[in-house]
Protein backbone atom coordinates (compact mmCIF):
# COMPACT_ATOMS: atom_id res chain seq x y z
CA UNK A 1 0.00 0.00 0.00
CA UNK A 2 1.20 3.31 -1.19
CA UNK A 3 0.69 6.45 1.00
CA UNK A 4 -1.32 8.86 -0.56
CA UNK A 5 0.31 12.24 0.65
CA UNK A 6 4.54 11.02 -0.53
CA UNK A 7 3.77 8.03 -2.30
CA UNK A 8 6.15 5.84 0.15
CA UNK A 9 5.43 2.42 0.69
CA UNK A 10 3.17 1.57 3.78
CA UNK A 11 3.93 -2.42 5.69
CA UNK A 12 0.26 -3.93 5.59
CA UNK A 13 0.79 -3.92 9.53
CA UNK A 14 0.99 0.12 9.87
CA UNK A 15 -1.26 3.00 9.56
CA UNK A 16 1.00 5.52 9.61
CA UNK A 17 3.27 6.96 6.59
CA UNK A 18 6.41 6.18 7.77
CA UNK A 19 8.19 8.60 5.78
CA UNK A 20 5.83 11.88 6.27
CA UNK A 21 3.57 10.51 9.47
CA UNK A 22 0.52 10.72 7.82
CA UNK A 23 -2.61 8.64 8.83
CA UNK A 24 -3.63 5.72 6.15
CA UNK A 25 -7.20 6.23 5.13
CA UNK A 26 -9.41 3.23 6.03
CA UNK A 27 -13.03 4.54 6.01
CA UNK A 28 -14.64 6.90 3.18
CA UNK A 29 -13.52 10.40 2.74
CA UNK A 30 -16.36 11.89 3.57
CA UNK A 31 -18.78 11.55 6.81
CA UNK A 32 -21.39 13.71 8.03
CA UNK A 33 -20.41 13.43 11.41
CA UNK A 34 -16.97 14.56 10.81
CA UNK A 35 -18.47 18.08 9.39
CA UNK A 36 -20.48 18.06 12.69
CA UNK A 37 -17.18 18.05 14.93
CA UNK A 38 -15.10 20.47 12.72
CA UNK A 39 -18.59 23.12 13.15
CA UNK A 40 -18.62 22.65 17.03
CA UNK A 41 -14.68 22.52 17.63
CA UNK A 42 -14.44 25.93 14.99
CA UNK A 43 -17.56 27.74 16.78
CA UNK A 44 -16.07 26.55 20.62
CA UNK A 45 -12.41 28.26 19.07
CA UNK A 46 -13.83 31.66 17.16
CA UNK A 47 -16.51 32.15 19.75
CA UNK A 48 -13.83 32.63 22.35
CA UNK A 49 -12.51 35.57 21.56
CA UNK A 50 -12.49 38.34 18.82
CA UNK A 51 -8.38 37.91 18.55
CA UNK A 52 -8.56 34.96 17.29
CA UNK A 53 -8.86 35.71 13.58
CA UNK A 54 -4.87 36.22 13.59
CA UNK A 55 -1.59 34.55 11.92
CA UNK A 56 -1.90 32.11 14.63
CA UNK A 57 -5.43 30.67 13.84
CA UNK A 58 -4.21 30.70 10.01
CA UNK A 59 -0.81 28.82 11.16
CA UNK A 60 -3.29 26.28 13.46
CA UNK A 61 -5.72 25.47 10.46
CA UNK A 62 -2.68 25.09 7.78
CA UNK A 63 -0.91 22.40 10.57
CA UNK A 64 -4.17 20.88 11.35
CA UNK A 65 -4.71 20.19 7.37
CA UNK A 66 -1.55 19.10 6.87
CA UNK A 67 -1.56 16.74 9.80
CA UNK A 68 -4.62 15.28 9.17
CA UNK A 69 -5.45 15.20 5.23
CA UNK A 70 -6.09 11.37 4.43
CA UNK A 71 -7.63 11.14 8.33
CA UNK A 72 -11.25 10.43 8.52
CA UNK A 73 -13.26 9.07 11.71
CA UNK A 74 -16.58 9.03 12.93
CA UNK A 75 -17.83 10.33 16.50
CA UNK A 76 -19.98 8.13 19.05
CA UNK A 77 -22.49 10.11 20.54
CA UNK A 78 -20.79 10.57 23.86
CA UNK A 79 -17.77 12.29 22.60
CA UNK A 80 -20.23 14.57 20.74
CA UNK A 81 -21.35 15.58 23.99
CA UNK A 82 -18.61 15.66 25.53
CA UNK A 83 -17.46 18.10 23.03
CA UNK A 84 -20.58 20.44 23.51
CA UNK A 85 -20.02 20.26 26.84
CA UNK A 86 -16.52 21.72 26.80
CA UNK A 87 -18.18 24.62 23.74
CA UNK A 88 -20.38 25.39 26.77
CA UNK A 89 -17.93 25.58 29.16
CA UNK A 90 -15.63 27.94 27.01
CA UNK A 91 -19.00 30.40 26.54
CA UNK A 92 -19.19 30.60 30.00
CA UNK A 93 -15.64 31.43 31.40
CA UNK A 94 -15.81 33.87 28.43
CA UNK A 95 -18.90 35.91 29.69
CA UNK A 96 -17.99 35.36 33.61
CA UNK A 97 -14.05 34.67 34.02
CA UNK A 98 -11.42 37.29 32.87
CA UNK A 99 -10.47 37.68 29.28
CA UNK A 100 -8.02 34.73 27.98
CA UNK A 101 -4.89 35.54 26.56
CA UNK A 102 -3.56 34.33 23.18
CA UNK A 103 -1.10 32.03 24.57
CA UNK A 104 -3.74 30.23 26.37
CA UNK A 105 -6.06 29.88 23.55
CA UNK A 106 -2.77 28.86 21.27
CA UNK A 107 -2.46 25.94 23.71
CA UNK A 108 -5.89 25.10 23.91
CA UNK A 109 -6.05 24.80 20.28
CA UNK A 110 -3.41 22.69 20.49
CA UNK A 111 -4.40 20.78 23.09
CA UNK A 112 -7.80 20.38 20.87
CA UNK A 113 -6.18 19.51 17.85
CA UNK A 114 -4.00 16.41 19.58
CA UNK A 115 -6.86 15.17 21.09
CA UNK A 116 -8.26 14.87 17.61
CA UNK A 117 -5.38 12.91 16.41
CA UNK A 118 -5.78 10.81 19.47
CA UNK A 119 -9.44 9.83 18.66
CA UNK A 120 -9.14 9.52 14.89
CA UNK A 121 -6.33 7.26 15.56
CA UNK A 122 -8.55 5.46 18.17
CA UNK A 123 -11.49 5.32 15.41
CA UNK A 124 -9.17 4.15 12.53
CA UNK A 125 -7.96 1.59 14.95
CA UNK A 126 -11.64 0.16 15.87
CA UNK A 127 -12.93 0.82 12.46
CA UNK A 128 -9.74 -1.59 11.09
CA UNK A 129 -10.71 -4.52 13.79
CA UNK A 130 -13.92 -4.04 13.41
CA UNK A 131 -15.26 -4.39 9.62
CA UNK A 132 -18.54 -5.53 9.73
CA UNK A 133 -19.42 -1.61 11.73
CA UNK A 134 -17.33 -0.20 8.94
CA UNK A 135 -19.70 -1.45 6.68
CA UNK A 136 -23.07 -0.56 8.43
CA UNK A 137 -21.85 3.00 8.73
CA UNK A 138 -21.31 3.17 5.18
CA UNK A 139 -24.60 1.48 4.24
CA UNK A 140 -25.83 4.08 6.59
CA UNK A 141 -24.16 6.87 5.07
CA UNK A 142 -25.56 5.37 1.66
CA UNK A 143 -29.31 5.16 3.08
CA UNK A 144 -29.36 8.98 4.03
CA UNK A 145 -27.46 9.28 0.66
CA UNK A 146 -30.91 7.42 -1.32
CA UNK A 147 -33.34 9.06 1.50
CA UNK A 148 -31.89 12.38 0.31
CA UNK A 149 -32.05 11.91 -3.18
CA UNK A 150 -35.14 10.20 -2.90
CA UNK A 151 -36.43 13.81 -0.95
CA UNK A 152 -35.49 15.71 -3.94
CA UNK A 153 -36.68 13.68 -6.40
CA UNK A 154 -40.47 13.48 -5.16
CA UNK A 155 -39.31 17.28 -4.05
CA UNK A 156 -38.98 18.26 -7.78
CA UNK A 157 -41.91 16.07 -8.74
CA UNK A 158 -44.18 18.17 -6.67
CA UNK A 159 -42.64 21.28 -8.09
CA UNK A 160 -43.47 20.00 -11.57
CA UNK A 161 -47.44 18.82 -10.61
CA UNK A 162 -47.63 22.57 -9.09
CA UNK A 163 -46.48 24.23 -12.29
CA UNK A 164 -48.23 21.95 -14.44
CA UNK A 165 -51.45 22.91 -12.31
CA UNK A 166 -50.90 26.16 -12.80
CA UNK A 167 -50.08 26.18 -16.16
CA UNK A 168 -53.22 24.26 -17.13
CA UNK A 169 -55.42 26.86 -14.95
CA UNK A 170 -53.36 29.99 -16.77
CA UNK A 171 -54.59 27.75 -20.28
CA UNK A 172 -58.24 27.73 -19.11
CA UNK A 173 -58.09 31.03 -18.26
CA UNK A 174 -56.53 32.31 -21.44
CA UNK A 175 -59.08 29.94 -22.97
CA UNK A 176 -62.20 31.92 -21.65
CA UNK A 177 -60.88 35.41 -22.32
CA UNK A 178 -60.61 34.75 -25.60
CA UNK A 179 -63.65 33.18 -26.05
CA UNK A 180 -65.33 36.11 -24.68
CA UNK A 181 -63.74 38.31 -26.51
CA UNK A 182 -64.39 36.37 -29.54
CA UNK A 183 -68.05 36.85 -28.83
CA UNK A 184 -68.18 40.30 -28.92
CA UNK A 185 -66.03 40.95 -31.83
CA UNK A 186 -66.59 41.33 -35.38
CA UNK A 187 -66.35 37.60 -35.94
CA UNK A 188 -68.48 36.68 -33.35
CA UNK A 189 -71.21 39.36 -34.40
CA UNK A 190 -70.72 38.03 -37.25
CA UNK A 191 -71.11 34.53 -36.76
CA UNK A 192 -74.20 34.76 -34.01
CA UNK A 193 -75.81 36.58 -37.19
CA UNK A 194 -76.02 33.95 -39.37
CA UNK A 195 -77.03 31.55 -36.78
CA UNK A 196 -80.26 33.93 -36.08
CA UNK A 197 -80.78 34.12 -39.85
CA UNK A 198 -80.29 30.14 -40.28
CA UNK A 199 -83.21 29.96 -37.07
CA UNK A 200 -84.82 32.81 -39.35
CA UNK A 201 -85.11 35.15 -35.80
CA UNK A 202 -84.75 38.10 -38.07
CA UNK A 203 -85.18 40.61 -35.51
CA UNK A 204 -81.95 39.16 -33.89
CA UNK A 205 -80.33 38.64 -36.58
CA UNK A 206 -80.34 42.55 -37.82
CA UNK A 207 -79.18 43.48 -34.08
CA UNK A 208 -75.93 41.47 -34.64
CA UNK A 209 -75.36 42.44 -38.30
CA UNK A 210 -76.22 46.25 -37.29
CA UNK A 211 -73.68 45.72 -33.93
CA UNK A 212 -70.82 43.94 -36.38
CA UNK A 213 -71.40 47.31 -38.52
CA UNK A 214 -70.94 49.65 -35.36
CA UNK A 215 -67.32 47.74 -34.46
CA UNK A 216 -66.79 47.98 -38.67
CA UNK A 217 -68.34 49.91 -40.69
CA UNK A 218 -65.72 49.46 -43.48
CA UNK A 219 -66.19 45.62 -43.53
CA UNK A 220 -68.48 44.32 -46.23
CA UNK A 221 -69.06 41.18 -44.42
CA UNK A 222 -71.73 42.68 -42.21
CA UNK A 223 -73.59 44.59 -44.82
CA UNK A 224 -73.89 41.55 -46.61
CA UNK A 225 -75.79 39.83 -44.06
CA UNK A 226 -77.91 42.15 -42.82
CA UNK A 227 -79.09 42.43 -46.43
CA UNK A 228 -79.78 38.80 -46.37
CA UNK A 229 -81.87 39.38 -43.64
CA UNK A 230 -83.97 41.20 -45.86
CA UNK A 231 -83.30 39.03 -49.17
CA UNK A 232 -85.15 35.90 -46.68
CA UNK A 233 -87.69 37.89 -46.60
CA UNK A 234 -88.24 38.55 -50.21
CA UNK A 235 -87.94 42.49 -49.73
CA UNK A 236 -84.89 42.76 -52.28
CA UNK A 237 -85.68 47.03 -52.19
CA UNK A 238 -84.95 46.96 -48.68
CA UNK A 239 -81.73 44.82 -49.42
CA UNK A 240 -80.39 46.68 -51.67
CA UNK A 241 -81.09 50.31 -50.02
CA UNK A 242 -78.61 48.54 -47.25
CA UNK A 243 -75.71 48.98 -50.27
CA UNK A 244 -76.60 52.08 -51.60
CA UNK A 245 -76.41 53.65 -47.83
CA UNK A 246 -73.56 52.66 -46.95
CA UNK A 247 -71.47 53.24 -50.23
CA UNK A 248 -73.05 56.54 -50.14
CA UNK A 249 -71.07 57.13 -46.96
CA UNK A 250 -68.34 55.42 -48.08
CA UNK A 251 -67.77 56.25 -51.96
CA UNK A 252 -64.31 55.21 -51.55
CA UNK A 253 -64.75 51.46 -50.17
CA UNK A 254 -64.02 49.38 -52.66
CA UNK A 255 -64.98 46.22 -50.72
CA UNK A 256 -68.70 47.71 -50.54
CA UNK A 257 -69.33 47.79 -54.41
CA UNK A 258 -68.16 44.64 -54.69
CA UNK A 259 -70.54 43.61 -51.98
CA UNK A 260 -73.39 44.91 -53.98
CA UNK A 261 -72.27 43.97 -57.00
CA UNK A 262 -72.42 40.69 -55.27
CA UNK A 263 -75.90 41.15 -54.58
CA UNK A 264 -77.10 41.94 -57.46
CA UNK A 265 -75.87 39.18 -59.25
CA UNK A 266 -77.22 36.73 -56.58
CA UNK A 267 -80.45 38.35 -56.99
CA UNK A 268 -80.38 38.32 -60.88
CA UNK A 269 -80.32 41.78 -61.14
CA UNK A 270 -77.10 42.67 -63.22
CA UNK A 271 -78.73 45.70 -65.14
CA UNK A 272 -77.89 47.55 -62.21
CA UNK A 273 -74.43 46.98 -61.82
CA UNK A 274 -73.65 50.02 -64.68
CA UNK A 275 -76.11 52.26 -62.98
CA UNK A 276 -74.00 51.58 -59.64
CA UNK A 277 -70.55 51.87 -61.21
CA UNK A 278 -71.44 55.06 -63.55
CA UNK A 279 -72.02 56.90 -60.52
CA UNK A 280 -68.52 55.93 -59.04
CA UNK A 281 -65.92 58.82 -59.07
CA UNK A 282 -62.95 56.80 -57.75
CA UNK A 283 -60.56 55.50 -60.02
CA UNK A 284 -59.37 52.94 -57.53
CA UNK A 285 -62.93 51.66 -56.80
CA UNK A 286 -63.28 51.33 -60.88
CA UNK A 287 -59.86 49.30 -61.08
CA UNK A 288 -60.91 47.04 -58.36
CA UNK A 289 -64.28 45.93 -60.25
CA UNK A 290 -63.17 46.84 -63.84
CA UNK A 291 -64.43 43.13 -64.55
CA UNK A 292 -68.01 44.22 -63.69
CA UNK A 293 -67.55 47.70 -65.45
CA UNK A 294 -69.75 47.85 -69.21
CA UNK A 295 -69.13 51.00 -71.06
CA UNK A 296 -72.92 52.63 -72.52
CA UNK A 297 -72.11 52.33 -76.38
CA UNK A 298 -71.40 55.37 -78.72
CA UNK A 299 -72.90 56.68 -81.73
CA UNK A 300 -71.77 57.94 -85.23
CA UNK A 301 -72.66 60.10 -86.46
CA UNK A 302 -74.30 62.19 -83.37
CA UNK A 303 -77.90 62.82 -83.43
CA UNK A 304 -79.02 65.81 -85.67
CA UNK A 305 -81.57 66.07 -88.27
CA UNK A 306 -80.45 64.71 -91.70
CA UNK A 307 -81.43 65.47 -95.66
CA UNK A 308 -80.50 62.50 -96.24
CA UNK A 309 -80.37 59.04 -95.72
CA UNK A 310 -77.67 58.04 -93.09
CA UNK A 311 -75.84 54.99 -91.83
CA UNK A 312 -75.96 54.61 -87.95
CA UNK A 313 -72.80 53.18 -86.40
CA UNK A 314 -72.60 51.98 -83.11
CA UNK A 315 -69.48 50.65 -80.53
CA UNK A 316 -68.19 50.59 -77.12
CA UNK A 317 -65.03 50.54 -75.78
CA UNK A 318 -65.51 47.27 -73.26
CA UNK A 319 -66.75 45.17 -76.15
CA UNK A 320 -69.15 42.53 -76.30
CA UNK A 321 -71.95 42.33 -77.96
CA UNK A 322 -74.19 45.29 -78.73
CA UNK A 323 -78.41 45.15 -78.35
CA UNK A 324 -80.38 48.04 -79.95
CA UNK A 325 -83.95 48.97 -80.69
CA UNK A 326 -85.92 51.66 -83.13
CA UNK A 327 -89.16 52.02 -81.47
CA UNK A 328 -87.90 54.11 -78.71
CA UNK A 329 -88.26 50.50 -76.07
CA UNK A 330 -85.26 49.50 -73.61
CA UNK A 331 -83.12 46.94 -75.38
CA UNK A 332 -82.22 43.89 -73.55
CA UNK A 333 -80.20 40.65 -75.09
CA UNK A 334 -83.38 38.82 -75.52
CA UNK A 335 -85.98 42.07 -76.79
CA UNK A 336 -83.34 43.88 -78.84
CA UNK A 337 -81.77 43.31 -82.28
CA UNK A 338 -77.62 42.52 -82.33
CA UNK A 339 -75.88 44.86 -83.26
CA UNK A 340 -73.68 43.59 -86.47
CA UNK A 341 -74.03 46.51 -89.46
CA UNK A 342 -74.72 50.50 -89.54
CA UNK A 343 -78.62 51.27 -88.73
CA UNK A 344 -79.87 52.63 -92.41
CA UNK A 345 -82.16 55.03 -91.93
CA UNK A 346 -83.74 56.05 -95.02
CA UNK A 347 -87.16 56.81 -94.24
CA UNK A 348 -87.94 60.52 -93.42
CA UNK A 349 -89.15 61.34 -90.33
CA UNK A 350 -88.09 60.88 -86.06
CA UNK A 351 -85.87 57.46 -85.43
CA UNK A 352 -84.90 57.50 -81.72
CA UNK A 353 -82.20 54.57 -81.84
CA UNK A 354 -81.59 53.10 -77.89
CA UNK A 355 -78.52 50.53 -77.52
CA UNK A 356 -76.78 48.60 -74.08
CA UNK A 357 -73.86 47.00 -74.30
CA UNK A 358 -73.21 43.63 -72.65
CA UNK A 359 -69.51 42.86 -71.68
CA UNK A 360 -67.69 39.33 -71.21
CA UNK A 361 -69.18 38.66 -67.65
CA UNK A 362 -73.07 38.97 -69.58
CA UNK A 363 -73.56 42.94 -67.30
CA UNK A 364 -75.24 45.12 -69.37
CA UNK A 365 -74.61 48.99 -70.02
CA UNK A 366 -76.71 51.29 -69.16
CA UNK A 367 -79.32 52.26 -71.91
CA UNK A 368 -77.55 55.14 -74.32
CA UNK A 369 -79.74 56.66 -77.31
CA UNK A 370 -79.70 59.16 -79.93
CA UNK A 371 -82.55 61.04 -82.06
CA UNK A 372 -82.19 60.84 -85.85
CA UNK A 373 -84.33 63.21 -88.34
CA UNK A 374 -84.56 62.76 -91.77
CA UNK A 375 -85.97 65.46 -94.22
CA UNK A 376 -85.68 65.32 -97.79
CA UNK A 377 -85.37 68.46 -99.28
CA UNK A 378 -88.52 69.72 -101.34
CA UNK A 379 -87.42 70.52 -105.56
CA UNK A 380 -89.52 73.28 -107.37
CA UNK A 381 -92.45 72.20 -109.09
CA UNK A 382 -91.44 70.42 -112.96
CA UNK A 383 -90.24 72.51 -116.12
CA UNK A 384 -92.77 71.71 -119.10
CA UNK A 385 -92.05 72.76 -122.60
CA UNK A 386 -92.83 74.49 -124.60
CA UNK A 387 -95.00 77.11 -122.56
CA UNK A 388 -98.65 77.95 -122.97
CA UNK A 389 -99.47 79.39 -126.17
CA UNK A 390 -101.27 78.73 -130.01
CA UNK A 391 -99.50 76.06 -132.13
CA UNK A 392 -100.45 75.69 -135.87
CA UNK A 393 -98.07 72.68 -135.79
CA UNK A 394 -97.77 70.06 -132.82
CA UNK A 395 -95.00 69.94 -131.04
CA UNK A 396 -93.48 67.42 -128.15
CA UNK A 397 -94.06 68.53 -124.82
CA UNK A 398 -91.29 67.41 -122.65
CA UNK A 399 -91.34 67.57 -118.84
CA UNK A 400 -87.45 67.94 -116.65
CA UNK A 401 -86.99 64.89 -114.26
CA UNK A 402 -84.29 64.77 -111.58
CA UNK A 403 -82.53 62.26 -110.54
CA UNK A 404 -84.63 60.71 -107.63
CA UNK A 405 -87.76 61.57 -108.76
CA UNK A 406 -90.67 60.17 -110.80
CA UNK A 407 -92.74 62.96 -113.25
CA UNK A 408 -96.61 62.66 -113.67
CA UNK A 409 -99.08 64.15 -115.42
CA UNK A 410 -102.72 64.71 -116.82
CA UNK A 411 -103.83 66.15 -119.87
CA UNK A 412 -107.44 66.81 -118.80
CA UNK A 413 -107.12 69.83 -116.67
CA UNK A 414 -107.05 67.16 -113.53
CA UNK A 415 -104.17 67.55 -110.81
CA UNK A 416 -101.49 64.44 -111.29
CA UNK A 417 -101.71 61.47 -108.90
CA UNK A 418 -100.41 58.45 -108.60
CA UNK A 419 -102.71 56.63 -107.37
CA UNK A 420 -105.33 57.71 -109.94
CA UNK A 421 -105.98 55.88 -113.10
CA UNK A 422 -106.22 59.25 -115.23
CA UNK A 423 -103.02 60.41 -114.02
CA UNK A 424 -99.81 59.19 -116.27
CA UNK A 425 -96.23 58.57 -115.75
CA UNK A 426 -93.52 60.57 -117.45
CA UNK A 427 -91.54 58.28 -119.75
CA UNK A 428 -90.68 60.60 -122.38
CA UNK A 429 -91.83 63.48 -124.49
CA UNK A 430 -95.66 63.44 -125.09
CA UNK A 431 -97.17 64.32 -128.67
CA UNK A 432 -99.19 67.93 -128.65
CA UNK A 433 -102.81 67.03 -129.87
CA UNK A 434 -103.59 68.73 -133.05
CA UNK A 435 -106.42 70.92 -133.62
CA UNK A 436 -107.75 71.08 -130.27
CA UNK A 437 -107.21 72.77 -126.72
CA UNK A 438 -105.84 70.89 -123.65
CA UNK A 439 -104.58 71.69 -120.16
CA UNK A 440 -101.13 70.22 -119.23
CA UNK A 441 -100.53 69.69 -115.76
CA UNK A 442 -97.38 68.05 -114.27
CA UNK A 443 -95.73 67.24 -111.05
CA UNK A 444 -93.07 65.52 -109.63
CA UNK A 445 -92.85 62.73 -106.35
CA UNK A 446 -89.82 61.86 -104.46
CA UNK A 447 -88.67 58.26 -104.92
CA UNK A 448 -87.78 57.93 -101.25
CA UNK A 449 -90.15 59.82 -99.43
CA UNK A 450 -93.18 59.66 -102.08
CA UNK A 451 -93.54 63.66 -101.44
CA UNK A 452 -95.10 65.23 -104.65
CA UNK A 453 -93.71 68.52 -105.69
CA UNK A 454 -96.71 71.87 -106.62
CA UNK A 455 -98.29 71.06 -109.88
CA UNK A 456 -97.29 72.94 -113.43
CA UNK A 457 -99.82 73.56 -115.52
CA UNK A 458 -99.58 74.23 -119.65
CA UNK A 459 -102.60 75.70 -121.97
CA UNK A 460 -101.93 74.40 -125.25
CA UNK A 461 -104.39 75.61 -128.68
CA UNK A 462 -103.28 74.01 -131.76
CA UNK A 463 -104.82 75.19 -135.41
CA UNK A 464 -104.14 74.49 -138.88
Amino acid sequence: MKCTHCGANIPEDQVICPQCGTEVQIVPDYNPLDDVLAREVKGSVEGATRQLQTDDIRRYRRENRTQNVNATRVLSQSEMDRIREERRNIRSRRTDGPRQTTDELRRRNQQNSEELRRRNQQSTDELRKNPEEQRRRNQNTGEIRRQRQQKRMEAAKRRRRNLLITLFILLVLAGIVIYVAYQNSYTGMIRKGYNALQSRDYTAAERYFQRAIVKDESKPDAYTGYAEVYVDQDDLESAEEVFLTAIETQPTNAGLYQAAIDFYMDTEQPQKIAALLAECEDENVLDAVSDYVSAAPEFTPEEGTYTEVQEITISSDTGGDIYYTTDGTDPTAETGTRYTEPVLLQTEGETEIRAIAVNSKGIPSVVASQKYTIEFPIVDAPAVTPSTGRYTDPEQITITVPEGYTAYYTMDGSTPDPSSSGTQVYTGPVAMPENTQIIFNAILVNDQNGKATSVTTRNYITTE
